[in-house]
């Protein structure tokens, strides 16, 4: 879909995540506050530093950026991202990203810089661009969302995180601990475009994430996301090597063509459980933050409905001898 303009002297409602220390948090206040002000813009900043709060201050927020043609804008982690990005899509304001998280999928699949700074400067040169979020019942996600092992597996991860650090390292190697434990397989009905298909399997994973399937070596499922489609993964059954071999495989890029994955897109699709377990209620996984859902789940895909601000790239440009500006060649 086509970019739109922003208006010119739109104003900025801010949502930041205070997930680090306290010296962080006002180095990432200060650097947000002097860049908006080098750039003559009014930016309302919130600090959450209480997890419980984060939902209800972006909504709030969102609400002022409605009311003053304003920009709700989201500063940490894919969680983050995610609790403030569903409250722009609610309200029906345009969004922005300051990716300050340890993957950060979303940001780095649209080209928002990572560098807080550059970050911010990004916005004050961007346009709209609607882009596709993936639902899962009433919650949004941008990236993924899954059943069954990956959830306790980030719930483990989460839990490292918190003793050793966070880094993608740290990130690899509890995921190795989890899947050496013992896990229970999910028996699931899968109902996609009128048929019905039974499934055995340890986790169902369903992204909505160009990046996050190339890494993975799942690059047959890139187009279809970028389609307007969604991606779904799951393991067959298999041990705690045959799972282990899979994660390496994954993190190494090479899960494409896996005869042991089941893979493929779709736009709609309901999960359901055996019906003498009735409405269980399951751990789901919605970018990266783990909660319980009754079954049956629905997945599904809308286009368009999260107004994105993206910057374009910045001309990469060399002095030509007489000191005219001239675009540089590929290569140069």
């Amino acid at each position: 879909m086509p970019a739109t303009e922003l208006l010119p002297d739109a104003p900025f409602f801010i949502v930041l995540n205070a997930g680090s220390g306290h010296a962080e948090t006002e180095m990432r206040i200060s650097t947000i506050n002097e860049v908006m002000e080098a750039g003559g813009r009014v930016c309302h900043l919130e600090v959450v530093d209480e997890p419980e709060r984060l939902e209800q201050i972006a909504r709030d927020l969102a609400a002022k950026a409605v009311a003053s043609n304003g920009v709700l804008v989201a500063a940490g982690g894919d969680g983050t991202i995610n609790t403030v990005a569903h409250q722009a899509v609610l309200a029906g304001c345009p969004f922005g990203v300051l990716p300050q998280g340890t993957f950060n999928y979303f940001g780095r699949t649209h080209g928002i810089p990572e560098d807080l700074a550059e970050a911010v400067h990004a916005l004050l040169r961007a346009t709209i661009k609607p882009v596709q979020v993936g639902m899962l019942n009433d919650k949004i996600f941008l990236v993924n969302a899954s059943v069954g092992l990956y959830p306790a597996l980030l719930e483990e991860r989460e839990h490292d995180k918190r003793e050793f650090g966070r880094s993608r390292v740290v990130a690899f190697l509890s995921a190795i601990k989890m899947t050496l434990r013992a896990h229970r397989h999910l028996h699931i009905r899968l109902e996609l475009d009128g048929k019905e298909q039974r499934l055995r399997t340890t986790t169902l994973f369903v992204g909505n994430n160009r990046l996050q399937m190339e890494q993975v070596g799942m690059e047959q499922l890139t187009d279809a996301v970028e389609d307007g489609q969604l991606a779904a993964l799951a393991p067959k059954p298999m041990g705690k090597l045959g799972l282990l071999g899979l994660l390496v495989r994954g993190a190494l890029g090479k899960l494409g063509g896996a005869d042991d994955v089941v893979a493929f897109s779709f736009k709609r699709m309901t999960v359901r459980t055996p019906s003498l377990y009735g409405r269980k209620r399951l751990k789901v996984a919605v970018d990266g933050e783990v909660s319980k859902m009754a079954t049956p789940f629905e997945f599904r895909v809308l286009e368009g409905r999260l107004k994105l601000l993206l910057a374009a790239p910045k001309a990469d440009v060399r002095p030509d001898s007489d000191n005219t500006v001239i675009p540089a060649k590929a290569g140069t």
